[in-house]
């Protein structure tokens, strides 16, 4: 029995090493620090919004920077005759040379990473801006309307990438920030933060630091949460701090491309409404005191309504049409029939 314990053992230890050693490899691909390119999340499907975004961000990155050229690896004949002739060991090394060339992916475009939270991806960009790309989407996608995505939520640059501790942050931090923010320039600015899977950073102390760096380049650089000119969007995951500015935050729905594509809804004169409300407090008012003495009558009032009592107050009535003064007359009719109630049961 022990011998057989030991092998059902040693084959769940290499069934563990073996699942071990394939997440391993998987995590080679993901967000490292030093990378540039596009931070993307999504609705519960990772695999559907990897395709989305790489049809969206190769359409308009043909559209700005041309078609991508791909460089193949091309061998001459020349070189494989003089392989022959040579030594068997010469010929064994130019060919695992070669081998090992053609199996070095060549970097394309874009190239999509595990980002190392669950419903973000991240979109590796070569020689490409990726605030500029991104930004250029989406004022497309405001302007003309169209829905090009499923899955896809946000689209946020990441121009700068460095280690998540405050220290480095705050170091990286006074070089990455300078063209827009270092004395002559000067701007408005707010501070967009997020953190995944990870503890170590607390946000208003990541916010406060940033903050003062910013007013130490330029006094002049104000904080403006309601429309700034700029935002500075600082995405933690893990040990990985993404890092970029960008512009039009607010006007494109924090970079969100489904609700750019919705149109503007306009909001609800508040000053009109006001007046309203206004008209219908003093028109309760002596209402209110007219049921008070109709009360004290008794079986006279019984069956009448508010609205009934006189000329002048149903004349009131009927100018007055808005939603307020309806529900002001429902409570009002409620209170009185309340009342009389009462009073029906105390004569009782």
């Amino acid at each position: 029995m022990s011998a057989v314990q030991n092998e059902s053992r040693k084959r769940s230890k290499k069934r563990f090493m073996a699942g071990h050693h394939s997440k391993r490899w998987k995590g080679s691909r993901e967000l490292e620090v030093g990378m540039q390119g596009i931070l993307i999340t999504c609705n519960m499907n990772e695999r559907k919004c990897t395709a989305e975004a790489l049809n969206l961000l190769g359409e308009y990155a043909d559209k700005l920077y041309g078609l991508e050229k791909l460089q193949e690896n091309t061998g001459s004949s020349s070189e494989e005759e003089e392989a022959e002739e040579e030594d068997v060991d010469v010929a064994l090394k130019k060919e695992v040379a070669q081998l090992r060339a053609s199996e070095t992916k060549q970097e394309r475009r874009f190239q999509a990473l595990d980002s190392g939270a669950n419903n973000v991806i991240f979109i590796r960009t070569q020689n490409i801006e990726s605030d500029k790309l991104v930004h250029h989407i989406l004022s497309d996608l405001h302007t003309t309307k169209k829905k090009k995505s499923r899955v896809i939520l946000r689209m946020l640059p990441v121009t700068g990438t460095c280690k998540a501790f405050q220290e480095d942050m705050v170091k990286y931090l006074t070089t990455f920030l300078e063209p827009w923010f270092k004395t002559p320039s000067c701007a408005t600015y707010q501070i967009a933060f997020k953190a995944r899977n990870s503890n170590h950073n607390k946000r208003d102390e990541i916010i406060k630091s940033i903050a003062s760096l910013v007013g130490k380049m330029n006094p002049k650089n104000k904080v403006d949460l309601t429309n700034p000119e700029l935002t500075i969007i600082v995405e933690v995951i893990k040990t990985v701090c993404c890092l970029s500015v960008v512009k039009d935050y607010t006007l494109y729905r924090k970079y969100n491309v489904q609700e750019v594509v919705k149109d503007d809804i306009s909001k609800p004169d508040v000053t009109t409404a006001k007046p309203d409300a206004d008209t219908s407090d003093q028109t309760e008012k002596p209402d209110a005191g007219e049921t008070d003495r109709g009360e004290t009558k008794g079986e006279e009032d019984k069956g009448t309504s508010v609205s009934e009592k006189g000329e002048g107050d149903e004349g009131e009535d009927r100018q007055i049409h808005s939603p307020a003064q309806r529900f002001f007359d429902a409570c009002r009719y409620r209170c009185v029939m309340m009342s009389y109630g009462r009073q029906q049961g105390r004569e009782a």
